[in-house]
């Protein structure tokens, strides 16, 4: 391993363009980043810029540069959805081969009733539903019976919220590692634990949300990295996602910011190994509510926050940002949409700015990471690492686009 380092950060549904197959999941025309600058009236992102984000997409406020210090381009998803967790499996090397399955209308009862027997509590919902807006209106009732609010979404998704002076937090963990249980045999991708706190009017979701998912079907390249001795230290909800399968370290965080800051200070004491980032707050407080503003403004936070750390990586240390799918607050729904996603990938001290293309499938950044290493990586990805050293390259800068619709 020699002391190699990598920092694979994903920027949760930061997506950039609808892939060629969004009309059928209804999705056609969305475009995370670019809605986003335009509804912001341009975005203040100089070092994602200096890096080439405006070469790989056109986003407004923020120009193709002509030498950009980091190699760009985009991704397109191969797996047939478009939620974290296949997402996050694909980045890591295992493209899924069928949906995880959803419930629109809500779970049947062969799911539900051993979930209200094993728990001694019955449920509210039971319904596809934004996060918020159901705590809002089911609050109260959840209060004073003590049942839980059920909900789902276009995800494959079964979320289970509770106040926190209501209902204990562990006994709501306890809750949602039974509903793992009973949902294994239907393959529903995550049950995910939404406890909130606040009163009626002023319902707001905690930091100690949990995911419990699925584990991959195969082998990631977190596996590997791990059976070869090389760290790999889950920053934020990654831990979750993978079901801990690779991660050697877990480190919780309390969004955006507190996920930069933790990644800051494992920039500067980390002496090898993988730091692998998710930083959820895009999705989780602004996509999925809409709030087109609030996103224009955490993309420029940690715009900021990556100036900091672009000083701490030591040569030849692997720095990767992309992102997992889209998430349009810009759009009537409030649901994932179905995006390519950015690619900005560098080898620190490299003068090399190169256009990295559209790649055929996420796995290949797991692929890239693999060979950074020296594992074996995923056999239907390519690497690009050795795209990122060797001599200045000129730029070709991004071409501006009419209509965002037609970028597919």
């Amino acid at each position: 391993m020699d002391g190699k380092r990598a920092f694979l950060i994903v920027l949760d549904s930061v997506g950039c363009g609808a892939l060629p197959d969004a009309g059928a999941f209804g999705d056609e025309g969305t475009d995370t980043l670019g809605h986003v600058a335009d509804f912001a009236g341009g975005l203040a992102l100089p070092h994602l810029g200096r890096l080439g984000l405006g070469n790989l997409h056109a986003v407004r406020g923020v120009p193709p540069v002509e030498r950009p210090a980091a190699c760009w381009g985009r991704m397109a998803e191969r797996s047939p959805g478009k939620d974290t967790t296949t997402g996050h499996w694909e980045i890591a090397g295992v493209a899924s081969d069928r949906a995880f399955p959803t419930y629109p209308d809500g779970f049947p009862p062969e799911i539900v009733e051993p979930f209200v027997t094993g728990t001694g509590r019955g449920v509210l919902g039971n319904r596809a539903a934004s996060g918020t807006g159901i705590i809002e209106k089911l609050g109260p009732e959840h209060q004073a019976t003590g049942k839980w609010i059920l909900y789902t979404s276009a995800d494959s998704v079964f979320q289970v919220a509770a106040h926190t002076a209501t209902i204990p937090l562990a006994e709501l963990y306890r809750a949602c590692e039974l509903a793992r249980r009973i949902l294994d045999p239907f393959h529903v991708g995550r049950v995910i634990a939404r406890p909130f706190e606040g009163a009626p009017g002023a319902f707001r979701r905690t930091y100690d949300r949990r995911d419990y998912a699925m584990p991959p079907p195969r082998a990631t390249v977190l596996d590997r990295l791990a059976a070869a001795g090389i760290p790999v230290i889950g920053v934020g909800k990654i831990h979750d996602i993978f079901a801990g399968h690779g991660v050697t370290e877990s480190i919780h965080t309390e969004g955006n910011d507190d996920g930069c800051v933790r990644t800051l200070e494992l920039a500067r004491k980390v002496e090898a190994g993988l730091v692998f980032v998710n930083l959820v707050d895009f999705d989780s407080s602004y996509g999925h509510r809409n709030d087109a503003r609030g996103y224009a403004r955490a993309l420029e936070a940690f715009d900021r926050r990556l100036g900091e750390l672009l000083p701490l990586l030591r040569r030849d240390d692997l720095l990767m940002l992309t992102a997992d799918h889209g998430c349009d607050p810009t759009t009537p729904g409030t649901d994932h949409t179905r995006e390519h996603v950015p690619l900005l990938a560098m080898l620190a001290g490299s003068t090399a700015g190169r256009d990295l293309g559209v790649r055929a499938t996420f796995a290949d950044a797991g692929a890239t990471v693999a060979e950074h290493f020296g594992v074996n990586g995923p056999g239907d990805a390519t690497s690009f690492l050795g795209e990122l050293g060797g001599r200045e390259s000129r730029a070709k800068p991004a071409k501006e686009r009419k209509g965002r619709k037609e970028d597919a």
